[in-house]
């Protein structure tokens, strides 16, 4: 009974992980949507900020071109 379970289990987490890569699949660019606050126009056009850049401040880098805190791209 325990073994069925466990079958059972992993059979239903395996094909979650095919349906949540389908769309990362089908996609032509192939990659997540950034959900990162920082990194979304919207949320940048209504002056919203990465909390760790308002909590610590941002430490911009010339080495990677963005703040070494959050990693926002500073322009």
């Amino acid at each position: 009974m325990l073994i069925k379970l466990i079958i059972l289990s992993l059979l239903l987490v395996a094909i979650a992980i095919v349906f949540l890569g389908i769309r990362i699949l089908l996609k032509s660019n192939g990659k997540f949507p950034d959900t990162h606050v920082g990194h979304n126009r919207e949320m940048q056009k209504r002056g919203i900020k990465c909390a760790q850049e308002t909590d610590t401040g941002c430490v911009p880098s010339e080495i990677t071109g963005g703040c070494m805190t959050c990693g926002k791209r500073i322009l």
